[in-house]
């Protein structure tokens, strides 16, 4: 289960068992008679109903939905309305589950700017309405709510983001995968449109690459992927991203380099490793196949083919060489 639908079911889970809390008890303060609390528990269990609707609406971009800080927002300023115009008790009740419900379904920076104002303002009303026998375990009970709340939302992002960055990262390499190029190739195509900025991609190859993995073996020649990887980004600039692609290619995005720069870097690639010793083969080359976006393309996978269609052409040229392909032209 991807973490956009992990998401969406426990947004939608979490929402709906609100609005059955809140329309419960709408439904008997309508029978005792309790009109203003049937309005306000009515309020919030439209505001989860709504949460809920719009959760099931937004379910394809979950993680970048902006809804629901101001559904939650709008929830915590009637929790703060019944304290004031109700008993105090009744909004602590009520709290609870909206308390939870703000840690399950915001990230934990907007889950904190709806509960720190909440909790303050009902403390607030807590110390100067009940005794402070009675006011001090309500206080710190709601604190301590918020942060076991707050914590666990916390390690949960953390664990998102380490599952994430596993599925976007070669084990062996430490480089970005194949199957991450095609997206971040296609974000920096439609970037490159936006801001008219050039983009550029090389394809790199190590020459001979099967006579090198039959002399190493399996093993090593994880360690010279590993090796080679490690020598790119010391020579890339920040920006720029690296991707394995396997049997001994790898890909470089350069953002914000026209065909001069991914030129130059092709070149300037090529010359260090050549002249790097590596353990066990003492040296290594690799031809290089570069491409520049060309104005008004958008598919990834045809600037992707040019590079690919770039390095067959250098390798097939005699190995440790750079060829360049624009437009449709093939200049070395």
């Amino acid at each position: 289960m991807t973490e956009t639908r992990l998401r969406t079911l426990t947004s939608f889970t979490a929402y709906g068992l609100c609005a059955v809390f809140f329309i419960a008890l709408a439904v008997q303060n309508l029978r005792f008679g309790f009109y203003e609390l049937f309005y306000l528990s009515s309020g919030l269990g439209a505001v989860a109903a709504f949460g809920g609707a719009y959760t099931l609406t937004v379910r394809h971009y979950q993680l970048r939905a902006r809804g629901h800080l101001p559904a939650l927002a709008l929830m915590g300023l009637l929790l703060v309305t019944t304290a004031w115009l109700q008993t105090i008790e009744t909004a602590i009740f009520w709290c609870l589950p909206v308390l939870t419900l703000a840690f399950l379904v915001l990230p934990l920076k907007a889950a904190l700017q709806v509960s720190v104002p909440l909790v303050f303002l009902l403390a607030l009303q807590i110390v100067t309405t009940l005794p402070p026998a009675s006011a001090l375990p309500v206080v710190v009970a709601m604190i301590l709510l918020m942060t076991c709340a707050g914590l666990s939302s916390r390690h949960y992002s953390h664990v998102a983001q380490s599952a994430e960055d596993l599925a976007i990262t070669d084990p062996v390499t430490g480089a970005h995968n194949a199957r991450y190029l095609d997206e971040t190739l296609q974000k920096e195509i439609s970037r490159a449109r936006v801001t008219g900025h050039p983009v550029s991609i090389l394809m790199l190859g190590i020459d001979h690459h099967d006579e090198v993995k039959d002399l190493l073996g399996s093993n090593q020649i994880q360690e010279l992927y590993r090796g080679l990887a490690e020598h790119l980004f010391s020579l890339i600039r920040a920006g720029d991203t690296l991707y394995f692609l396997g049997e001994g290619r790898f890909c470089l995005i350069l953002p914000f380099t026209p065909e001069e720069g991914a030129r130059v870097t092709s070149e300037r690639i090529r010359r260090s490793i050549a002249s790097e010793n590596w353990p066990r083969v003492a040296r290594i080359t690799v031809s290089i196949g570069a491409t520049a976006q060309i104005s008004q393309e958008t598919q990834a996978e045809r600037l992707r083919q040019r590079a690919t269609d770039a390095l067959d052409e250098a390798a097939r040229r005699g190995h440790d060489s750079v060829w360049f392909y624009t437009d449709s032209r093939r200049v070395a």
